[in-house]
């Protein structure tokens, strides 16, 4: 039997073209302009496929997703609509929408999606419908951020391992949160930073210890899979983790059980693991520095964030609401821009992303005492090529001292290898400890 779709529009002119379209594919069309057709159509039809507009004569289309499922169980649901909202977007889905499409609709990606939505077969015993939680804003309205919302809405009805990529800054453990947010699961959120604890300490962060298992252990310590029970375990920078905590990782991931440092028997454990790097793991696999078992076990579902250069369209809103946060903590009335401090803002290629952006406009809403914030007032990092751009060809560099020239090419050194300290050290011809000391010493940063 040909597959039957029920299109649910307004406007006619797209209605017609949608019958159209999917009638040359052998669909049988049903067609309704109102909430109350929709309702009545899909009950009588028991159409295959929904195409749902949001804004109807008599309501609006997401309010209708609940009873369009209770109506007709097995119909798919794809949403349309005109309205840029991210949180429109994960709710629907939330709600028992299979897919959103943003108008002016593009064919391709509408066919992608309906097709996608036919080959959908639900698990058994499997729930689709997630309770609604409250979002965090996540900001943008391009197709790229659109892309990535629907995305954490279906990761939340899921229980596997999720990996966030994207570049530092641009706020994978703000996906992570929203994922488990929307999980429903009803245990914590605990995050660790792979790269922010040597490795001697971060097995005992990981997997936990047992009294008496190293000096200074006076006492047993859950470790943060344990800590994460029931809940969601965050593991930012997962490329920095060394070879004998992976293999030890693994089991964990394999097996659901945690040997804590000292312990003589495996800890049962059950939580939902979320990783997130700014680096390549498979090509890491490829230079020996990461397990490729690891790298699959972890990329069963993979979410890219856009460097911020990639999605311009979204600076001027980001530019807004980080302006309000940065204000509503300094208890402060948000200042306007000049066009020039704007148009300044805009052309920055913003290498360290949204956190960039971020610490630019608080520094800049820290001098703005009065008044507007003006393109004086917007600074970059010093090592950036904007800033580079700008400085007087006829400035002289300053002559610099030892420590200060050791500093600087260490620094180089570690934005060359993106943090890696291991790659760092082969290439300075020191030992780790000895790179921990200079860091510590001169105050340098790591990238990410």
């Amino acid at each position: 039997m040909k597959p039957s779709l029920l299109i649910v529009e307004d406007d006619a002119s797209l209605s017609e073209m949608l019958a159209l379209h999917f009638e040359e594919q052998g669909f049988r069309i049903h067609s309704a302009v109102t909430c109350a057709d929709a309702l009545e159509l899909a009950r009588s039809a028991r159409p295959d496929l929904i195409l749902l507009d949001q804004q109807l004569p008599d309501g609006l289309g997401n309010e209708l997703i609940p009873e369009l499922r209770s109506l007709s169980p097995e119909s798919r649901i794809i949403m349309m609509t005109g309205v840029h909202d991210l949180e429109l977007a994960i709710q629907a889905i939330q709600d028992g929408a299979s897919d959103f499409i943003h108008k002016p609709v593009k064919t391709g990606l509408l066919q992608a999606a309906v097709e996608k939505a036919l080959a959908w077969r639900p698990a058994p015993g499997s729930g689709e419908n997630a309770a609604p939680a409250q979002v965090r804003e996540l900001i943008g309205r391009s197709d790229a951020m659109l892309a990535v919302s629907k995305q954490i809405a279906l990761s939340a009805q899921s229980n596997a391992t999720v990996l966030i990529t994207g570049e530092s800054g641009t706020g994978k453990e703000i996906v992570a949160r929203l994922i488990h947010q929307y999980s429903g699961r009803p245990g914590p959120f605990v995050a660790i930073n792979c790269a922010a604890i040597v490795d001697t300490l971060l097995e005992s962060e990981l997997f936990g210890h047992e009294k008496g298992a190293f000096t200074g252990a006076v006492a047993a310590k859950p470790g943060r899979f344990q800590q994460a029970q029931d809940g969601t375990l965050f593991l930012d920078e997962i490329g920095e983790l060394a070879p004998p905590l992976q293999a030890k990782l693994l089991r964990a991931l394999q097996e659901q059980v945690v040997e804590p440092v000292g312990g003589t028997r495996p800890v049962p454990v059950n939580c939902r693991i979320i990783a997130a790097t700014h680096r390549d793991l498979f090509e890491q696999a490829r230079e020996g520095q990461f397990r490729e078992d690891l790298a699959y076990r972890l990329e069963v579902i993979t979410i890219h964030l856009p460097a911020l250069r990639e999605r311009p369209e979204d600076i001027p809103l980001l530019i807004r609401a980080l302006l309000e946060r940065a204000a509503s903590r300094m208890e402060r009335a948000v200042p306007p821009l000049t066009a020039e401090a704007e148009q300044r803002l805009l052309a920055h290629p913003w290498p360290g992303n949204v956190r960039e952006l971020e610490n630019v406009l608080t520094q800049a809403l820290g001098q703005a005492r009065d008044g507007m914030i003006t393109a004086e007032m917007i600074r970059f990092h010093a090592h950036s090529a904007a800033e580079k751009e700008e400085s007087a060809p006829e400035e002289k560099e300053p002559l610099l001292s030892l420590e200060e020239v050791e500093a600087q090419h260490i620094q180089k050194v570690l934005d060359h290898t993106g943090g890696h300290k291991g790659n760092a050290c082969r290439i300075l011809g020191i030992s780790r400890p000895a790179l921990d000391r200079k860091i510590r010493k001169y105050g340098l940063r790591l990238p990410g």
